[in-house]
């Protein structure tokens, strides 16, 4: 099988308002030891069943910055916006708003809320709102994303 043609979008194909939602993903309890590892957070609501069962949520909960990383992850599954990306240039007015179970299925929404041209005009700046959403519809975390692009060859 050859390789797949990926689309190549620029700055120039996006319109405020434009909206997209990502495949979805179940995150487990593999997941959840894994990312303790790799970051050395071994807080027990993450790592200590007993412990979290007597917590607010009842149960093990996964780190909020893990569901930002898989949300990041799913974005990419999009396509969009790898062709023009330059840089991530921020985290903006994140919120955590509930937790990851072992078990929740997330997806994500991305909505286009700005877009701006630099002053070069060959790069321009999308402020993109993501909401990352559970198999029960509810808003887990918010915020901005906002990224630099390229413009369209000429």
């Amino acid at each position: 099988m050859g390789n797949a043609i990926k689309p190549a979008f620029y700055f120039e194909d996006f319109e405020v308002g434009d909206t997209f939602t990502t495949p979805s993903r179940t995150v487990g309890l593999a997941e959840v030891a894994t990312f303790a590892g790799l970051s050395g957070d071994y807080n027990p609501i993450h790592t200590d069943a007993e412990f979290a069962s007597k917590s607010q949520f009842g149960e093990r909960i996964a780190h909020g910055v893990l569901g930002m990383s898989i949300l990041t992850g799913l974005v990419t599954r999009l396509g969009v916006f790898e062709a023009g990306t330059i840089a991530l240039l921020g985290i903006e007015e994140w919120r955590f708003k509930g937790p990851v179970f072992d078990g929740d299925t997330i997806h994500v929404k991305v909505l286009i809320e700005d877009t701006k041209i630099t002053s070069d005009g060959k790069r321009g700046v999308l402020r993109r709102r993501y909401q990352l959403v559970n198999q029960r519809d509810e808003v887990i975390q918010e915020g901005v994303m906002p990224l630099l692009m390229k413009c369209r060859p000429e």
